[in-house]
């Protein structure tokens, strides 16, 4: 099973509908989660597909239409009823913490932690957040109000200690975090063995994008190219493509072609319209164009 993997909580657009939940995914990369957006009813959708809250330190918001945030405040509120003490960071537009604050004053006056705000500036690429394990970088999205989309790509893991050859040197423990950082291990005759004899390479780092909502934008190609798997929205089909055009959105065909062009390896789609019945049709459309393609759904997970 793949250490990196996302959970689809919801894949519906604006309108609500009984086939879909507002928008909202979680990167879990090996046990460490990430939100991204937060649409209405977040929490419930967290419970119901086993998402451990206390793994959760950092919210990603797109922008600021409802269903993309408007499941914040239940979800601090609850953070803070289960006893969190870590802070949570929600990572966004410069309007979040106005939208945010006077709630949190209103309903949230003694929560046991804090939740900090970081400005993204939707119209640039940028380095958002790191820790050891993950970069997350912001991706300019083109929507009616400033919108950014995230890559999240993992950092090189150190490669594997060989057991057995670890053994047949008597390399002593104390060694080992040298050679797995590339160190050649002395014996005590003077024997040079190479780490690369002690040691085997980690699976290659995987990247995520997450790019919704946006109208057509071929700018955001270099910033996707090779990527592992990209979430693309895919609000309409190609019928009704002035509608997509007149919203700053996309239709099926239009996110398999940004697929096309960057050369990933997945495409899923998402962020469905509450107009049609079907999302079968997504589907078919975009695999005339690039053949590689998933349907969201809630509880959907995805391992890259």
């Amino acid at each position: 099973m793949s250490g990196f993997k996302v959970c689809i909580l919801g894949c519906g657009s604006a309108t609500p509908t009984l086939r879909h939940a507002p928008t909202a995914q979680v990167v879990d990369l090996r046990d460490k989660l990430y939100l991204i957006d937060c649409g209405e009813g977040t929490q419930l959708q967290m419970r119901k597909y086993h998402i451990r809250f206390n793994r959760l330190n950092h919210v990603f918001i797109s922008h600021l239409h409802g269903d993309h945030c408007f499941g914040l405040p239940g979800l601090v509120s609850t953070f803070g009823m289960l006893g969190r003490t870590g802070d949570l960071v929600i990572h966004g537009p410069a309007d979040m913490q106005a939208f945010l604050s006077p709630i949190l004053s209103q309903f949230c006056k003694e929560l046991p932690y804090k939740v900090r705000f970081d400005t993204v500036d939707p119209q640039k690429y940028a380095l958002v957040m790191e820790d050891h394990s993950l970069s997350v970088y912001s991706i300019p999205l083109k929507h009616r109000i400033p919108t950014c989309g995230y890559l999240f790509s993992e950092k090189k893991r150190e490669p594997h200690i060989i057991r057995e050859m670890v053994e047949f040197y008597q390399v002593p423990v104390r060694e080992l975090a040298g050679i797995k950082q590339g160190k050649d291990f002395i014996t005590e005759d003077g024997t040079v063995v190479p780490y690369t004899r002690l040691t085997r390479p980690s699976d290659p780092p995987m990247r995520y994008a997450y790019c919704s909502d946006t109208a057509f934008t071929p700018s955001i190609i270099p910033y996707i190219e090779g990527i592992d798997c990209l979430y693309h929205e895919s609000t309409f089909l190609e019928k009704d493509l002035p509608r997509a055009k007149s919203t700053f959105h996309s239709t099926a065909k239009q996110a398999a072609e940004i697929a096309l062009r960057a050369n990933v390896r997945q495409l899923v789609l998402g962020h469905y319209s509450a107009r049609y019945d079907d999302s079968a049709a997504f589907a078919e459309e975009a695999a005339a164009v690039f053949p590689h393609v998933i349907l969201s759904e809630e509880g959907l997970v995805i391992s890259l």
